[in-house]
């Protein structure tokens, strides 16, 4: 009967318990912070970041064929990727698209016109991978349109 009287007036476990929680609270969230951030960048590791090169990168407006080669991060040419030529600061009757070959090159037709009283504008080009391993998050070069 004593020893249960000293452990039930033993307030000494009770002082630190509430700390001990917050600890190991913010230790535990702190580990799965990272945990999940490791977890979300193993997918992003093999990612290459792709490229559009026209060439010729400055045409003049009327009916023509550009070649795009799409290239990865490396510089390495990418086959069966999708390269879409649409409308900037110079226009196009539509959206026109093309797939890389087996050497990463693409042909495009494209007719662009420029507005009235403008002396320049811009086809933009977009590329679509052709696989999980590619992305194309960043802006690719455009074809510059002079008269």
């Amino acid at each position: 009967m004593a020893r249960q009287d000293r452990l039930w007036r033993d307030e000494r476990a009770i002082e630190g318990l509430p700390i001990r929680l917050v600890i190991a609270l913010v230790v535990g969230v702190a580990s799965l912070a990272v945990m999940m951030n490791t977890i979300q960048g193993l997918g992003a590791l093999g990612v290459s970041e792709l490229d559009a090169r026209p060439t010729p990168d400055v045409i003049e407006p009327g009916p023509q064929e550009v070649n795009v080669t799409v290239v990865d991060s490396g510089g390495d040419a990418v086959a069966n990727a999708t390269v879409v030529a649409k409308s900037g600061s110079a226009r196009l009757s539509g959206v026109t698209t093309a797939e890389t070959g087996a050497d990463g090159t693409a042909t495009l037709t494209i007719d662009p016109q420029l507005g009235p009283n403008r002396v320049e504008g811009t086809v933009e080009l977009d590329v679509k991978p052709p696989s999980d391993s590619y992305a194309d998050r960043r802006g690719n070069t455009d074809i510059l349109v002079v008269s």
